[in-house]
């Protein structure tokens, strides 16, 4: 898979919990279907949190990268 090409940045990068989940919360609900979000965050907390919310509302996590401190989180609105 190659770079994936976001539709719309979130970047929470040094928001804590719960911060960075309420945003993408809110930043899917905007996205029309189908269009991907990137959120990108250095809460070591939305390792965890950012996959269970997509599991709850029934969005597809595409891919997660991470580098440093730095976590991205590649989503497909469903």
């Amino acid at each position: 898979m190659g770079d994936i090409k976001a539709d719309v940045v979130l970047d929470t990068k040094g928001l804590n919990c719960p911060m960075p989940v309420l945003k993408a919360k809110k930043a899917i609900d905007a996205l029309p279907q189908g269009q991907i979000l990137e959120v990108i965050s250095t809460d070591p907390g939305s390792k965890s949190d950012i996959p269970a919310l997509l599991k709850r509302l029934g969005h597809e996590l595409i891919k997660t990268k991470e580098e440093g401190n730095v976590i991205e989180f590649f989503i497909r609105k469903k």
